[in-house]
């Protein structure tokens, strides 16, 4: 109950306040909007930059780690594509856009925050290592899967284009490539660069939640209630159950191990949204997964932390 009270509920507590002061009209959803791409799009890929490039990288990709979490998210992204069509007579395309969400874990906004709280900065070398590879992998199969069932089996070239547009222009796959790329190159860079660069990281997280929290008061849970409740249970249940299976099983570092659970327990990140929104398939249920899962994440991701011990 403790680790509820002193790492969880605050991180909620930031979020309920978005919620909040979007409910009362304090804040309109063009302010929200406005907070949540300079979270996304500038605070939190410089907080990536930051960290890729001063992580040793042959330390923190250790393979076993990395296997256990993506088995995790990969099988929740056949849970809920072949439950969405076989359980609930969904079409592919509705179908895949609903694996996306069961595929994509808030690995920043949830996962970071609740890790840093719980286990301090130091820990947080292993969570970069997913977030890094996190974006690109969901949006690989997300993509590559959608453009598949569309083309149906044609248009291979035009497929993969789709996926490397995508993942070029994607804010965070950016801030991560560039980390990458003066962590491998050796390239020095002033002090002042690095200073500044702290300076709007630290905005990141905190900007984020509270934005995330004015998201969420668009979403209203409505129609469609026992596939987002079987959404969400792939999500907060599946994903981390498999993560930790795989993780034992390759006996991962104690650290990295409690990374890869923490981090598949986050419920679907906002991304899952703007997936089906992308696509204009299945964005109710997307909507009200992540509205439902991030309140039940409460509850559940103190369980997997206690369950760490």
């Amino acid at each position: 109950m403790q680790a509820l009270i002193d790492v969880i509920l605050p991180v909620f507590l930031v979020v309920g306040a978005g919620y909040g002061v979007v409910w009362r009209g304090w804040m309109s959803d063009l302010g929200v909007e406005a907070l949540m791409k300079f979270a996304q799009n500038f605070a939190i890929p410089t907080m990536l930059f930051l960290a890729l490039a001063r992580l040793d990288l042959s330390h923190v990709f250790e393979w076993r780690m990395l296997v256990s979490f993506y088995s995790g998210a990969f099988t929740g992204f056949l849970a809920g594509l072949l439950g969405a069509r076989f359980l609930f007579g969904r079409d592919w395309e509705d179908a895949v856009a609903v694996g996306f969400v069961c595929l994509f874990s808030n690995s920043v906004l949830l996962g970071l925050a609740i890790s840093e709280r719980a286990y301090g900065v130091a820990s947080l070398s292993a969570n970069f290592a997913i977030v890094a590879l996190h974006g690109p992998f969901c949006y690989a199969v997300g993509i590559m899967t959608m453009e598949g069932v569309r083309a149906k089996g044609a248009g291979l070239i035009k497929t993969l284009g789709r996926v490397i547009k995508g993942l070029a222009s994607n804010a965070l796959v950016i801030g991560i490539g560039l980390g990458a790329l003066v962590n491998l190159s050796g390239l020095p860079l002033p002090g002042a660069v690095f200073d500044g660069a702290e300076l709007l990281a630290r905005a990141g997280l905190p900007a984020a939640l509270f934005g995330l929290g004015g998201v969420l008061y668009r979403y209203k849970p409505e129609g469609d209630l026992k596939l987002i409740g079987y959404a969400v249970a792939v999500s907060l249940l599946v994903h981390p159950m498999v993560t930790w299976g795989m993780g034992r099983m390759l006996a991962v570092e104690p650290g990295q191990f409690r990374a890869a659970v923490v981090t598949s327990a986050m419920a679907p990140g906002v991304n899952a949204y703007l997936f089906a929104n992308m696509y204009g398939r299945a964005k109710r249920v997307a909507a009200s997964t992540v509205l439902v899962a991030t309140l039940m994440c409460v509850l559940t991701a103190w369980g997997w932390m206690t369950a760490l011990g």
